[in-house]
C-alpha cells in the first residue's frame, strides 16, 4: 500500500498490523532503530536543532543508549514534575549533591530529563510542534542505538460524556474530518500515514488500573483538531460562525462514531511512531466534559491533581516493565553530557540558540 492511500480497514480500524517492530525497513537485527533516510548516514553531523545535541557533538550511545522509554507530555514543567516522580518511583539514585538537568536547555524550546532508561520530554502544544519533536526523537533513538524504545504520550484533553478527571488510553487517532491517518504536504503532495497505536500497550496499561483509584480509567477513539477553538467546536473563541446546537450536534455525533476526546497531538503522534515501527500509546486526562462546556473552570490545585492520573498509571506500566527484566536493581546514574567533541559542542548550542 503506497503511503498516499489509506485502506477502508484503516479507517475501520479492524485489520492487524502489517508493519512489525522487526520490520526490516525500521529495525536492525538487534533491535537498534533504523531510520527510513538515507540521507543520514552521509552526513558529517545531525544536529538536532531543537533539543540541542549532535551526533557528533555528544556521545549520545554513552547517553542515551540504555533508553526504553520516552514519554511525552505538553509542558516543560509537567515533564520536570514526571521525571522527579517516576525517579521516585523506580528508584533510581543521583550521587550526592547532584540533580536532574534539562539536557535541552540551550533549545529554548523543548526541556528533556533524563531518569535511567526512561526520557521525560515536553512536546509543546499542536501536530507542528509535537511533529518536530518526533523526526528528532526517532532520530536521537537512531544514534543512540536504543533497542526497541516505546513512546508515550502523557497529556490533557476535553472528554466527550465523561466526567472530569477520568483517564483516557487511545485505542484510535482521527483527525478532525474522520481520517485514521496523519496528513502532511510533501514537495506539494498531501501524504497520508496510517495512524496507529500499539494495542498490545493498550491492553497492559487498561490492565493496570485499579479499582482503588478514585476515578474512572476508558478506552476510546481520540480525535485531534488542528485548532483548540474552532477546530475543537468551541463557542468561546475570537470567531465563531456556528451555533450552539451545531456545535452539540457535531459532539454527540464524535460520540457514537466512539471518540471519548479530543486533543490537539494525537494523530502525528500515532502516525509518525508507527512509521518508525516504534510501539506507542496515548494516556490522557480529561480536564472537561466539553458537553457541558467550553472552558476549563475547575480551581488550579484540582487540574493539578488531575495531570498526576495519566502520570500514575505510565509509572506503573514502566516499573512493571523494568521489575519483569530485572532492571529495578540497578538503576544508577549521573544525568550528565557526555561531550564527543567540545569544538562539535559549542556549535550545536549556537545553532540551536540561532533557530528562533
Amino acid at each position: 500500500m503506497s503511503e498516499g492511500k489509506v485502506c477502508m480497514c484503516e479507517k475501520k480500524n479492524d485489520c492487524e498490523e502489517k508493519q512489525s517492530v522487526a520490520d526490516p525497513d525500521t529495525r536492525y537485527p538487534d533491535g537498534t532503530v533504523k531510520l527510513r533516510n538515507p540521507h543520514i548516514e552521509l552526513m558529517d553531523q545531525d544536529i538536532l536543532y531543537h533539543i540541542a545535541l549532535g551526533s557528533e557533538s555528544h556521545d549520545l550511545v554513552e547517553m542515551f543508549g540504555d533508553v526504553k522509554f520516552v514519554c511525552m507530555g505538553g509542558t516543560p514543567n509537567r515533564m520536570k514534575n514526571f521525571a522527579h516522580f517516576i525517579m521516585e518511583e523506580i528508584g533510581y539514585k543521583l550521587p550526592t549533591g547532584t540533580d536532574l538537568m534539562d539536557i535541552s536547555q540551550y533549545s529554548y524550546r523543548y526541556s528533556m530529563y533524563k531518569v535511567g532508561p526512561v526520557i521525560a520530554v515536553s512536546h509543546g502544544m499542536g501536530v507542528p510542534s509535537i511533529g518536530i519533536l518526533l523526526h528528532e526523537m526517532i532520530k536521537l533513538m537512531y544514534h543512540a542505538k536504543a533497542q526497541d524504545p516505546v513512546f508515550i504520550r502523557i497529556g490533557t484533553c476535553g472528554g466527550l460524556g465523561l466526567e472530569p478527571g477520568t483517564v483516557v488510553i487511545s485505542d484510535q487517532a482521527v483527525d478532525g474530518l474522520g481520517n485514521y491517518s496523519y496528513s502532511v504536504p510533501i514537495l506539494g503532495e498531501v501524504v497520508k500515514r496510517p495512524a496507529k497505536l500499539d494495542k498490545k500497550i493498550v491492553r497492559e496499561l487498561k490492565a493496570l488500573s485499579s479499582v482503588d483509584d478514585p476515578y474512572e480509567t476508558v478506552v476510546g477513539t481520540t480525535m485531534c483538531a488542528e485548532d483548540f477553538y474552532e477546530g475543537q467546536g468551541r463557542i468561546d473563541g475570537a470567531f465563531c460562525d456556528y451555533t450552539e446546537v451545531d456545535k452539540q450536534n457535531y459532539l454527540e455525533k464524535l460520540v457514537k462514531q466512539g471518540v471519548k476526546n479530543i486533543e490537539m497531538e494525537a494523530t502525528p503522534f500515532a502516525a509518525l511512531t508507527h512509521h518508525a515501527g516504534i510501539k506507542a500509546a496515548i494516556v490522557c486526562v480529561t480536564l472537561l466534559n466539553r458537553l457541558k462546556g467550553d472552558q476549563v473552570a475547575a480551581p488550579k490545585e484540582v487540574i493539578n491533581e488531575y495531570q498526576e492520573r495519566p502520570q500514575k498509571l505510565v509509572a506503573r506500566y514502566i516499573k512493571k516493565y523494568l521489575q519483569t527484566k530485572g532492571r529495578l536493581c540497578s538503576l544508577d546514574g549521573h544525568g550528565s553530557m557526555a561531550v564527543k567533541s567540545p569544538r562539535r559542542f559549542k556549535l550545536v548550542q549556537q545553532e540551536s540558540q540561532t533557530f528562533e
